[in-house]
């Protein structure tokens, strides 16, 4: 029998964290995934915080963070999500609800 993945509690932090984020798609094309995120969020001006999906081909895709601080991997900043300003007053707000909810 196959065990069970841990779930590690403050990467699920993270995530919750990261779902209230905006997110962008795009395609890559021919340029590497990292290269069509920084040139779509220079293009867009889009500003931090924000999530950018990249659609390497017809199965693979890489979140990107777009922070204050630069572009990470998205399952970096799930696992490092207290590291990032930008992302303080999102965690205090989904702590905010949590606590709410356990109250009700």
């Amino acid at each position: 029998m196959a065990r069970r993945k841990r779930v590690n509690p403050r990467r699920l932090e993270g995530k919750r964290i990261l779902d209230l984020v905006p997110r962008f798609g795009l395609e890559c094309g021919d340029e590497k995934s990292v290269t069509a995120a920084r040139k779509f969020i220079e293009a867009h001006s889009i500003q931090p915080p924000a999530i950018v999906v990249v659609q390497r081909s017809e199965r693979n895709q890489e979140r990107f963070f777009w922070g204050f601080k630069g572009l990470f991997s998205a399952q970096y900043v799930e696992e490092h999500h207290f590291m990032f300003p930008s992302l303080e007053m999102l965690r205090v707000r989904l702590t905010a609800e949590a606590q709410g909810d356990s109250v009700a």
